[in-house]
């Protein structure tokens, strides 16, 4: 009897140690499919290396979910011709994107830095704030910026939560939703934004006791979706810093045309705020061959080709599409299109132009 029990007992023990072997195998098996799936979904490129979670997320954080989280467009501009019409340009598409499907596109703003109202206040939702006193600007009038938002967000009534620092050259060419997440704002990486590479530089201005230098984004004040609370605190940062560095010869000898993009880089980092960085959040031809999943077109370079579809980029080319041709006033309607051969980035960008000047009313009275 005493045998039968206790081989009854160290039967009964192995059936519960195979149990347990089997659910730790079976688990472990499951463990590594998922993870193996989601290294293969979320994080590695086409050509198979793995990316920044920060820098390419997952499609699934990408797309918002839950309630609908509207963002308020604003835009800086100035009154001359140049500006208006591609602000013009961008309101038009603005308006076609706004309540498509997947868009959380609020309200629009058109912030204009010339202190009076002009011909196009009808045409677009505008608030009117002060330049920078004569001469502060130093004839870089991108200085401007920074301080029309300090001005817009002090006086302004803004219904959204977020807001979308845009720019008159970009052209929405999908609904955008809310790319933030919380106290994370949406911002987008330039390849020339390097704070690593100037940091004698960039010391001036962020101490070393706020921490290195690679945690300021390589990135500028547009694109960006961020919370109005926390604009409201980085703009003034934003604002002064611009002018520090503009007054520092060696600093705006080094950075040029981009030194207001590295200020609010650092004054974003100097009140602890880092971006999620999108390369999907726009475009920027003749560089960017296709439009992929972008949602924004930004024609800040020229576009020069052969009429074998060539890029000549620093050369006129025998086509080509340049908003510097047109300072004096808007482009002609029907631009021709590029020939054979020039990437679809570039002919896209050409026939959201052309759908829009063909539509939008007294184009050609050169507003």
């Amino acid at each position: 009897m005493n045998g039968r029990k206790s081989m009854g007992k160290a039967t009964s023990f192995f059936l519960v140690l195979i149990t347990i072997i089997s659910f730790l195998l079976t688990y472990n098996f499951l463990a590594m499919v998922m993870h193996n799936q989601r290294s293969e979904e979320g994080q590695k490129s086409p050509d198979g290396t793995i990316q920044d979670p920060i820098v390419e997320m997952p499609e699934e954080l990408k797309r918002s979910t839950g309630p609908r989280r509207p963002f308020h467009v604003a835009l800086t501009a100035t009154d001359a011709p140049y500006s208006k019409w591609q602000c013009r340009i961008m309101y038009y598409w603005y308006k076609h994107m706004k309540d498509r499907e997947g868009s959380e596109m609020g309200g629009f703003t058109r912030v204009l830095h010339s202190g009076s109202p002009d011909n196009l206040m009808e045409e677009i939702p505008t608030f009117v704030v002060d330049p920078l006193p004569a001469g502060m600007d130093r004839g870089y009038v991108v200085l401007n910026r920074p301080w029309a938002f300090v001005q817009w967000l002090e006086k302004a009534k803004i219904e959204e939560e977020y807001i979308l620092m845009a720019e008159p050259d970009h052209v929405f060419v999908k609904p955008l939703p809310n790319l933030a997440r919380g106290n994370d704002p949406a911002g987008f990486p330039f390849f020339y934004i390097k704070p690593s590479e100037h940091e004698k530089l960039i010391r001036k201005y962020y101490p070393e006791e706020k921490g290195p230098v690679t945690d300021i984004d390589p990135i500028g004040n547009s694109p960006a979706i961020i919370q109005k609370s926390q604009l409201e605190k980085i703009a003034p940062t934003w604002m002064n810093i611009s002018l520090k560095m503009k007054e520092d010869p060696e600093t705006d000898k080094t950075f040029g045309w981009v030194l207001e993009m590295y200020a609010y880089a650092v004054a974003s980092a100097l009140h602890g705020v880092h971006h999620i960085l999108h390369k999907d959040f726009m475009i920027q031809p003749p560089w960017d061959l296709k439009v992929g999943k972008a949602f924004i077109i930004h024609f800040t370079y020229g576009c020069d080709y052969s009429l074998k579809g060539e890029l000549t980029y620093g050369k006129i080319g025998e086509w080509r599409f340049d908003k510097r041709s047109h300072l004096r006033g808007p482009p002609p309607r029907n631009l021709s299109l590029p020939p054979p051969g020039v990437p679809e980035s570039v002919v896209t960008l050409v026939k959201m132009v052309n759908e829009a000047t063909a539509n939008i009313p007294g184009w050609d009275d050169g507003r």
